[in-house]
């Protein structure tokens, strides 16, 4: 039976689910980025990607517990949201490596970091309503 855990166990969920999806996201931009020697952008957009589909199910039946019939709706919506976070990811990525010259994984935690908060606070607010 589904309950209310209030706003810091969602925290604490968003957070758990976060991280899984770090390790898919650095999985995977690693994979391309230094395997199969794509585009260090492209990587990190595809990892990024893959990492919010992950993340969109594990959010929505854990940590905001939403059973919402337009599943379809909420998607997209988390989609959209998550297209802005890689936004400022990919804003975040390109200064800090680009003009401050910092370690490519370095600057993509600070990324990562960022782009988490704007992406708990719109999905609270906005998708999982």
């Amino acid at each position: 039976m589904w309950f209310d855990i209030g706003l810091i166990g969602k925290i604490v969920r968003f957070s758990a689910v976060g991280a899984l999806g770090a390790v898919v996201d650095f999985g995977f931009t690693y994979l391309f980025k230094e395997i199969l020697k794509v585009n260090k952008f492209v990587s990190n957009a595809i990892g990024f990607s893959l990492s919010a589909t992950l993340c969109f199910f594990l959010n929505k039946f854990w940590t905001y517990q939403s059973s919402s019939p337009l599943a379809w709706k909420e998607y997209l919506t988390f989609i959209a949201v998550s297209l802005v976070g890689l936004g400022i990811n990919s804003l975040i990525l390109y200064l800090l490596t680009e003009k401050a010259k910092m370690h490519f994984y370095l600057s993509k935690c600070f990324a990562i970091l960022v782009a988490a908060i704007w992406n708990f606070l719109a999905n609270l607010l906005i998708t999982f309503v």
